[in-house]
């Protein structure tokens, strides 16, 4: 009986002392949402081993990942990189599947936090299959108005963020707030504008992105608004549209006030507007890497701007920082992580950087506080948007992918961004708008039935793609068939002869050519020249029949040498999946508005040039744009 009796006050102290830990541990600070912000950061790093707080710091991409790791190694963040999907066209429930398994990962580990998934969503969700494909940024760039009306961009952010979020993601690598002062740079698309003052005007998507900031929030803090908004990152800082020649992560010579004035403006607004991260770009500042740059990230950006957010590297950013990259991994990590960048995107080798990272720690080689600093912020954005309270995330959203809704936003986004260069030799005999009515018309060009070449980079593919079965989307030989009267016959061939055109009786011919898709180095360019056969096309068609020349381009190219045998000219940028919107202009159901977001220039020995400099000889400058009214029937 005695026997018995102390076993079950052994059992009954088990029970209590198992309740009393769990009771204990539901009242945590960190996990109470009724806590402040501040309280629950400073309770869970109290927690926290040096193990756990480097493990918050380290992004990887999500082909290394695995519920396994997530918990082993306690991982803060995960991302997929251009085209690292779960599966060829994968379904939003796949991915939600897919990141759901790397969060529960996370949620099994001892302090149970939660990770943040990040993506490239920069003209939409754009690595997701059926997503719908915005304009890329400088087609947006030439919407704005007068007033530069924001309202366009800040629309195209809130859809981004319902696509983005339908595939479980919380996480955007967007918005690019370059100022691209030199086209020949492979991500100019990226960038709005030349002009500071558009690129400040555009970051209105941070608030579309993440949702409204309360009226009495404290500048520079991160803010997420809940399940319908992401989190946002604002790059690639600072001066990555101005280094030489445009070449990609090279460096950009320029004084302390050029830097602040041109370049810096993005990053004043994008964080009085609550953005949650900031990148850190490739580039050198007058050869000082960005990534080893303490006075400015830390410096400036977090003491003098005050921002209250994460600074993510770029992938494999700090390895960049030696030349040839990882060349000395250690010196890499102390000078990245002191310069003040919270968060490394790895994205592979991520037991090295936490072996690494971990001896320069405990050897004092990195002071406790810096690795707490950075902890503080990647936590403080976890906590603002609401992950320790709903890591996982559902189908309730799945239906907001490519949805019709967002199809027609982005057409109605392609309608604003065409630029008319030309319109007919006299404004009094104007070209455009094109007659619905013809007998037979011809459609030629590379670019005119070919979805993949129309959206560019950064879809699907990190490169971008070429073709039509890439994802679902509207090419502009399918919008012209669309468009034009049933009886209009309409005959498409990518690169007629000129016997075939003068011997066929065309009303009219509607040439699409431009450059091939490309991404960051890739499309790097000292020539800017429309690849072959797209200038024979021109020639051979312009010089046998009215034609209209639609160029597809991330940037100007040369098309000075043509201009005086194209009868209307059309700048379409990368105009994404809905091509509808251009064939929408065309035919004069709505009128041209678009206005240059970059100076067009005659030639590439005038390069760099923008408006405003002393020698400003432009083919068409900064802000041209001819403007057509709809017709009524045609």
């Amino acid at each position: 009986m005695a026997r018995n009796a102390k076993f079950l006050v052994g059992l009954l102290l088990v029970i209590f002392w198992a309740a009393m830990a769990e009771s204990s541990e539901k009242h945590y600070k960190y996990k109470d949402p009724k806590q402040p912000i501040n309280i629950r950061i400073k309770d869970l790093i109290s927690r926290m081993t040096l193990e756990e707080k480097i493990g918050q710091m380290v992004q990887i991409d999500r082909t290394v990942a695995s519920f396994e790791v997530m918990k082993k190694y306690k991982i803060g963040s995960i991302l997929s990189g251009g085209g690292s999907v779960p599966a060829k066209e994968a379904s939003p429930e796949a991915w939600v599947d897919m990141v759901n398994d790397f969060q529960r990962g996370s949620l099994s580990t001892r302090l149970g936090i939660p990770m943040i998934y990040g993506i490239d969503a920069v003209h939409g969700n754009n690595n997701v299959y059926k997503a719908t494909i915005f304009p890329h940024n400088v087609g947006l760039g030439a919407t704005r108005q007068v007033d530069m009306d924001p309202q366009l961009v800040k629309r195209i952010g809130a859809a981004t963020a319902l696509e983005v979020r339908a595939t479980g993601i919380q996480y955007v690598f967007a918005p690019c707030i370059a100022v691209c002062r030199d086209p020949r740079w492979g991500r100019c698309y990226e960038s709005y504008s030349e002009d500071p003052k558009i690129v400040r005007a555009m970051t209105e998507i941070v608030s579309a992105l993440q949702g409204e900031l309360p009226a009495n929030s404290r500048k520079g803090v991160p803010y997420v608004a809940g399940n319908k908004n992401v989190a946002a990152c604002a790059k690639h800082f600072v001066g990555d549209g101005g280094t030489t020649k445009g070449i990609n992560e090279n460096n950009t010579v320029i004084n302390r006030h050029g830097l602040l004035s041109i370049h810096m403006g993005g990053y004043y607004n994008a964080i009085i507007k609550g953005v949650s991260t900031i990148m850190v770009s490739y580039s050198s500042w007058n050869g000082e890497k960005m990534h080893a740059n303490r006075q400015l990230i830390t410096g400036f950006l977090k003491n003098t701007l005050r921002f209250r957010g994460f600074v993510i590297s770029d992938w494999q950013g700090i390895d960049r920082i030696t030349s040839p990259p990882h060349l000395n991994y250690s010196y890499s990590i102390q000078a990245g992580v002191s310069a003040g960048i919270d968060m490394i995107m790895i994205p592979y080798n991520y037991t090295e950087f936490i072996d690494g990272l971990t001896y320069q720690v405990k050897n004092k080689i990195i002071p406790i506080s810096r690795i707490d600093d950075a902890v503080r912020r990647i936590l403080r954005v976890k906590f603002i948007m609401g992950l320790f309270e709903k890591p996982l995330a559902d189908y309730s959203l799945v239906h907001e992918l490519g949805s019709q809704e967002h199809r027609e936003l982005a057409r109605e986004a392609v309608r604003k961004s065409l630029v008319l260069l030309k319109n007919g030799e006299h404004a009094d005999n104007p070209v455009l708008p094109l007659p619905k009515k013809a007998p037979k018309i011809l459609v030629a060009g590379t670019h005119a039935d070919n979805l993949g070449n129309q959206c560019g980079g950064w879809t699907i593919e990190w490169q971008g793609l070429t073709g039509n079965n890439l994802t679902s989307g509207t090419t502009i030989l399918t919008a012209i068939k669309n468009t034009v009267d049933p009886k209009t016959e309409v005959v498409y061939l990518e690169n007629p002869d000129a016997n075939f055109v003068k011997s066929n009786e065309f009303s009219y011919a509607i040439v699409v050519v431009g450059e091939p898709p490309y991404a960051e180095t890739f499309g790097d360019s000292l020539n800017l020249t429309i690849p072959e056969p797209g200038p024979s096309t021109i020639t051979n068609v312009c010089g046998a029949v009215k034609c209209i020349v639609i160029v597809i381009s991330g940037r100007p190219v040369v098309i000075q040498p043509y201009v005086a045998q194209i009868d209307a000219l059309v700048a379409a940028w990368l105009p994404g999946t809905e091509g509808q919107g251009v064939a929408d202009v065309l035919f004069g159901d709505y009128g041209f508005t678009g206005k240059l977001p970059r100076t067009w220039f005659k030639t590439v020995d005038q390069l760099p040039m923008n408006f405003g400099d002393l020698h400003y000889d432009p083919l068409f400058p900064f802000g041209f744009g001819l403007t057509t009214e709809p017709t009524k029937a045609n």
